[in-house]
């Protein structure tokens, strides 16, 4: 039997363990033996972890904070590597594993006639151990290893696929945003070091009153709260590895991977990272209200604009992952007024459901024979009926359809950001509120706009296509009927403990006066009622059901009024078509900038200041006064006597003047 460290270890190194021999010895144990050398650890590394989530149900449960070894010491601070297992922790750590579990069954399916499956099996293996000690971590140095190494294993499944040319810059392009954002990241952490002299979170947390009482002088003198910087910066690491804008223009490049990459990036992992960073860093931001308003501005930007972008893609799996950065957006405003349960439970769901429509995709994709244009599909509902229901459920569930997951998940959200509004703040948090209500019949119109194209209307492919058409094999189908049920179901027992019970007590710190999800307790009364009430007085349910009714009016029974809109709208949809321009500031405008600027450095200062000012400059002046010396040197007598009496008149002079 298993102490608990033990299995705590388990549930981290099992992954890692099969992530090294699928790697380095998958040539000589074979295909099969490498996919079930990585589901079998993968699949226990679920099972310890959700048998530690049910455990903790329990009235018995104790956190277990503990450090396994010391790695530096630099005077006072200790960097240390450890474990802090709370209620947050074990809920990421079910989802993640259960997540990678099904993209790893899936994986057989959709990668088997890849050659290189084993390298595969082994990247995302090695994946899903970063992203268990990204959340397993209690200090700040494990979480930065752990952030930094899903960032690298993401850039080498990104750019699985590496003679493929826009794999290789969609590759670079997310290692690179990603750079910006962990520099934030990585000043942060830094100013929790200079304040508190130590990377634990709990040490750095007793110490949270003593930061926001600190003052930083940055530029000109002007005073800056200290929490408010630390925050922020921190943010900014959550804003590059959440896909927050403007640093969002990585995460729809990103699906030039294979498929199950996407799903495994996209739903419970690397993307996550952000929002579960800022949840555990709750008592450090509930401290800065300024911090707090930052997060919730650019997390309602990103809900509302990047969802529009979703209404024009045509790619299957770039809807799926504009829906993604939609998503994120409002799990992110939820952050921002201090709804952290909701933001955990909305991730929690939405883990689910966006897998299960990226690996839905993905079938689709391996029927179509890797054709990805909606506009090339239509009908395959007959042809794909198991796709086709799961699709369905995933849908419903993304758009909050009543009795789904991501329904109860998105109207908390919702009604959460509703009633949080301070005083002096109001007008912020409308507009939140209305970008997030907006926000739904978008997500409701992009998404069954896909789902009508792909498998109801008028079959649009090839008859070379049509003749191939079949349901993907079980390997591909178990997964989508897996995700599929807590798709449907875990909304219904999981919302009364997250949001309006003690589950995340002594996890998640809210200030009395923030906790918008304590107040709006009194008012909830079960999971039906929950249900009951949004028809009667939520109008979440009704944006959605408008944007269905509309995908259905426009793709199905008149599908040539889009053809008309664009006409009409052509400035608006040129706009969604360049993204808002963000891909031309950051992939050309920048770089053409810091390029012109090095160039004019280059030639003005290295050149003319450093080359030929300082150095040729040097030496050319010291040859000109050696020519002028030279001259002087004639070898004459009468030459340097008239040269010495001159000098001794100079000295006279200047004696007798002074």
């Amino acid at each position: 039997m298993m102490d608990i460290y033990s299995v705590h270890l388990a549930i981290v190194l099992l992954p890692l363990i099969a992530a090294i021999v699928a790697g380095l010895f998958g040539s000589r144990i074979g295909r099969s033996a490498a996919h079930w050398l990585t589901i079998l650890a993968v699949g226990s590394s679920f099972l310890l972890s959700f048998s530690l989530l049910l455990n903790s149900l329990s009235g018995d449960f104790y956190t277990e904070n503990y450090t396994l070894y010391t790695w530096a010491i630099s005077g006072d601070l200790r960097m240390e590597i450890g474990f802090l297992v709370d209620r947050l922790s074990l809920l990421m750590m079910s989802v993640v594993t259960f997540v990678s579990l099904m993209v790893h069954i899936y994986t057989i399916g959709y990668m088997h006639e890849d050659p290189g499956y084993q390298r595969f099996f082994s990247f995302i293996s090695l994946f899903t151990f970063a992203m268990l000690m990204l959340v397993m971590s209690n200090n700040f140095l494990q979480l930065f290893f752990g952030w930094e190494a899903v960032g690298l294993v993401s850039y080498l499944l990104i750019g699985f696929w590496f003679k493929k040319e826009s794999a290789v810059t969609a590759n670079l392009k997310a290692f690179l945003v990603n750079r910006v954002g962990d520099f934030g990241f990585l000043l942060g952490i830094a100013g929790i070091v200079m304040f508190t002299n130590s990377l634990d979170y709990y040490e750095v947390f007793e110490q949270a009153n003593f930061i926001a009482s600190q003052n930083l002088h940055i530029v000109n003198e002007t005073s800056w709260n200290a929490m408010t910087v630390i925050c922020i910066l921190l943010f900014i690491g959550a804003m590059g590895k959440s896909a927050q804008a403007p640093l969002h223009v990585w995460l729809p490049d990103s699906m030039e991977g294979p498929t199950p990459i996407s799903a495994l990036i996209h739903a419970a992992t690397m993307v996550t990272a952000g929002i579960f960073m800022v949840a555990r860093m709750s008592p450090l931001f509930e401290l800065s209200e300024t911090a707090l308003a930052f997060v919730l501005v650019i997390g309602a930007i990103t809900a509302f604009f990047m969802g529009l972008l979703g209404i024009i893609q045509n790619d299957i799996k770039r809807v799926v992952a504009y829906s993604t950065l939609s998503q994120l957006g409002y799990m992110t405003v939820a952050l921002g007024v201090s709804a952290y349960g909701a933001a955990i439970f909305h991730l929690m769901t939405h883990a689910f459901f966006k897998a299960l429509l990226f690996l839905a995709a993905g079938s689709v994709i391996i029927a179509m024979h890797h054709e990805q244009d909606i506009r090339k599909m239509g009908g395959l509902k007959k042809y794909m009926p198991i796709t086709y229901w799961t699709s369905l459920i995933g849908s419903l569930a993304l758009i909050g359809f009543p009795g789904s997951s991501g329904f109860f998940s998105k109207d908390a959200l919702i009604e959460a950001v509703k009633y949080s509004h301070w005083d002096g703040q109001g007008a912020i948090y409308w507009i939140a509120y209305l970008s997030v209500l907006l926000g739904v019949f978008i997500t409701a119109l992009y998404s069954f706009r896909m789902f009508f194209l792909v498998f109801h209307g008028k079959e649009r492919m090839d008859k070379k296509t049509k003749s191939h058409l079949h349901e993907p094999p079980k390997v591909v189908t178990m997964p989508l009927i897996l995700l599929a049920i807590p798709s449907l179901i875990i909304g219904w027992i999981t919302i009364e403990p997250i949001l309006f019970g003690s589950y995340f007590n002594e996890v998640i710190y809210v200030l009395p006066e923030h906790d918008v999800l304590r107040n709006m307790a009194p008012d909830f009364h079960g999971s039906f009622d929950f249900l009951i009430h949004s028809f009667s007085a939520g109008l979440a349910f009704y944006l959605a059901l408008a944007g269905v009714l509309t995908a259905w009016f426009l793709y199905i029974k008149k599908p040539y009024i889009p053809a008309i809109i664009n006409s009409k709208l052509k400035f608006l949809v040129n706009l969604l078509e360049e993204k808002y321009y963000f891909d031309k500031l950051w992939m050309s405008v920048l770089p053409k900038t810091g390029k012109a600027i090095g160039y004019f450095l280059w030639k003005q200062g290295d050149e003319k200041i450093i080359d030929n000012g300082l150095v040729n400059g040097t030496a050319s002046s010291v040859r000109s006064l050696s020519f002028v010396m030279r001259r002087l040197q004639t070898g004459y007598l009468y030459h340097y006597a008239f040269a010495m009496i001159l000098g001794l008149i100079s000295i006279l002079t200047w004696l007798l003047w002074v």
